[in-house]
């Protein structure tokens, strides 16, 4: 599928690290994109300095009357056919305190629900539009999804982070079955540890461990590095259904 201006993007989480460079990188490509945000974040800003190809919709992703509307913001520009979901957090979750209590519930349902719920939220949403698309190339259009590493090796205290990326990485081939007589592909990255705004308040020594964690190159992905690599996705009309890592051949300790 080519990237031009006949297709608006939508990106969620883009107002920041990940979705930022993706935002930016498809605005380079002369791609309408709506960056999708909380509403206290960046969104807004970002717009303005990218120019007239960009706009934001805040929205928080579980949110379906706001994501909704990001949708519609989008396709008043042009059909929508590219999607790339970036938005998430993470949070410590034990199943049992260092106190001997039970683990939080509530946050681990929350976590879990912004991952995980959240991302069928937004790509049910926008691989609807899609499925209306006049096709290009026997295409309608493509989902890029964010998993993480931790699906398969979470660290103590990721358990609801690492449950919900699992799940994202499971939603991916079924998802992709799914929608395939609609004409709509999807895929999932699962970055390692990325130089992310959310990771710089650790501290530059324990930044500095992370790098020296993984094998080759052995430093943080760079968010540049993720947005190529989605928009590779969108471009090649044969990857469906697949979760690819993009993490250095990092393998992640316990801790």
């Amino acid at each position: 599928m080519i990237l031009s201006s006949a297709g608006s993007a939508i990106v969620t989480g883009g107002a920041s690290g990940l979705g930022l460079a993706t935002v930016t990188r498809l605005v380079d490509r002369g791609v309408p994109t709506t960056i999708v945000d909380l509403p206290g974040s960046a969104g807004a800003e970002v717009a303005e300095k990218l120019g007239e190809l960009a706009s934001f919709a805040p929205a928080d992703v579980r949110d379906a009357d706001a994501v909704g509307r990001a949708v519609d913001l989008a396709t008043q520009r042009a059909p929508l056919r590219h999607l790339v979901h970036c938005a998430g957090r993470g949070g410590t979750v034990r199943v049992v305190n260092r106190d001997g209590s039970a683990g939080d519930y509530d946050a681990y349902r929350e976590i879990v629900d912004i991952n995980l719920n959240g991302t069928f939220n937004v790509l049910r949403l926008a691989a609807a539009s899609m499925a209306a698309n006049e096709p290009e190339d026997g295409q309608r259009g493509a989902c890029v999804l964010t998993a993480s590493v931790a699906a398969w090796e979470g660290q103590v205290g990721q358990l609801p982070y690492a449950s919900a990326k699992a799940g994202v990485v499971g939603l991916t081939v079924v998802a992709a079955r799914d929608l395939a007589r609609s004409l709509v592909r999807v895929c999932s990255i699962a970055p390692g540890v990325f130089d992310t705004p959310i990771l710089s308040r650790h501290g530059d020594e324990v930044i500095a461990k992370l790098g020296a964690q993984v094998p080759h190159p052995s430093r943080l992905g760079r968010p540049e590095e993720y947005a190529s690599t989605a928009l590779h996705i969108l471009e090649n009309d044969y990857l469906n259904g697949e979760t690819i890592r993009l993490d250095g051949a990092i393998r992640m300790a316990p801790r």
